[in-house]
């Protein structure tokens, strides 16, 4: 019998294994830390990157798409921070942690808020932290996606935030990633949020990047029970040639209240993946999101949300304005388990179609095997309304303020839904801005 055939490795499978076997004696943590990345690069090593013969990645074949792997990213000159000092000054506001080409940069960030420790990456892996490590060794919950697997390989550093149970944090705290290479590169960071019981906490994560950047960062949340978490992250303004992924695996609690929205756009190739699994009972989970693409960008969301607790409650919005040759990706799994009765979980894509060269593929899914649950999916794809278009224009609007009108409403009613009056307002900025890159006209409100 003949041996089994090894699969052709690719340029960019090949470049990946010799900056792993290069970076690995510096990066951060010890023994333990080494063992862990090595079994990680060992399970994206057998499988490569992901392809579309791979269901979860059928329409964002990576293979394709990563012709090349960037070398990893060095740490930032002295010139370079002083430069994205002077941006961030001028940023939005809210308690700041800067993590520069996946390092963490104490210099650029604030000190913790009362009720909060704030701790490095490379600081936890150091210290050897049994359960911290577990908690940052996290895999998606199937433990094949290898992506996350790569992350956990060469995770260079990130941000470790512990909220103290029945803290309340009342000003957002925000994780600014930002890629400062001329050239392009690469970073892998991974950080973590814990929310102990009561405790209420908004991350914030928004991204400074360089054009050609290509980044693949993780969140690990635990959200204990009773406790609130928001969380939003706006994936915006890295330029055409980038190419970023995002994972983020989230546990939550019982009693617990969590919601998570996304801005994508302005970006080349562009994933986020969510694995939220609700543990505990009697638990809400609202994952939503918005993709603004132009050009030939491609943006993926792909969520798998697992019911284990009972009577929990789970929604997933997400709405997508596609024009040009763009390539709009949802793919939803809900999975209820036999123990979870009274599930209650909601998924929905939406998206707007404005020119015949775009793609928009959806792929809802449900696993039930609980006989107490109310579950369902949906998905819409068109055009905009021609008769509200029209109704517009006989109030004596001009078409392009009209369109403006009704794809600044579409975009921006999640935004407004979900998110408090300050983090609205800064992400239906960056929404106005995208339409006014597009060509149209601006828009500052939007019907009620």
């Amino acid at each position: 019998m003949s041996a089994p055939l090894t699969p052709p490795r690719t340029p960019a499978e090949a470049a990946l294994a010799e900056a792993f076997d290069a970076a690995l004696p510096g990066l951060p943590g010890g023994p333990d830390a080494r063992k862990l990345r090595e079994a990680a690069f060992s399970k994206f090593y057998d499988a490569g990157l992901p392809h579309r013969r791979i269901e979860a990645w059928h329409y964002t074949d990576l293979r394709a798409l990563m012709r090349t792997a960037a070398p990893l990213a060095e740490p930032a000159s002295a010139e370079a921070l002083a430069a994205l000092r002077e941006k961030l000054a001028a940023s939005a506001p809210g308690q700041r942690l800067v993590v520069v080409d996946g390092v963490f940069v104490a210099e650029l960030s604030d000190p913790a808020p009362e009720g909060v420790v704030i701790q490095s990456l490379a600081s936890v892996l150091a210290a050897g932290r049994p359960d911290l490590i577990a908690l940052l060794a996290a895999q998606d919950f199937g433990g094949t996606d290898t992506i996350v697997s790569l992350n956990a390989a060469l995770m260079q550093d990130g941000v470790v935030i512990e909220v103290a149970p029945g803290a309340v944090v009342a000003e957002p705290i925000r994780i600014v990633y930002a890629s400062t290479a001329s050239e392009p590169r690469a970073s892998y960071a991974r950080s973590a949020l814990i929310v102990g019981a009561g405790a209420s906490v908004r991350l914030i994560e928004d991204d400074f990047g360089a054009q050609a950047a290509q980044t693949n960062r993780c969140l690990v949340v635990s959200v204990a029970d009773d406790a609130a978490c928001d969380h939003i992250v706006s994936m915006t303004g890295m330029g055409r040639a980038s190419l970023r992924i995002e994972s983020m695996i989230v546990r939550l609690g019982a009693r617990v209240k969590f919601k998570s929205f996304g801005l994508i756009g302005d970006g080349g190739v562009v994933r986020r993946q969510i694995f939220m699994r609700f543990d505990g009972a009697d638990s809400e989970g609202l994952l939503s999101g918005v993709s603004l693409l132009r050009g030939r960008e491609h943006a993926d969301t792909t969520l798998l949300v697992e019911h284990a607790g009972t009577g929990c409650a789970g929604r997933e919005t997400f709405k997508y304005v596609l024009d040009e040759e763009a390539v709009g990706v949802f793919q939803g799994k809900i999975t209820v388990e036999k123990e979870a009765q009274k599930t209650d979980g909601r998924m929905m894509s939406k998206a707007l179609l404005l020119s015949d060269g775009v793609a928009m593929n959806n792929k809802p899914e449900l696993e039930i095997f609980a006989d107490d649950v109310a579950c369902g999916h949906g998905a819409t794809c068109g055009g905009l309304d021609e008769n509200q278009l029209f109704y517009l224009q006989t109030r004596g609007l001009p078409f392009a303020e009209a369109e403006a009108l009704l794809l600044e409403a579409f975009a921006a009613d999640l935004v407004d839904e979900l998110l408090d009056e300050a983090t609205g307002a800064e992400l239906r900025e960056k929404i106005v801005g995208w339409l006014s890159a597009r060509g149209t006209t601006p828009v500052t409100g939007g019907p009620a």
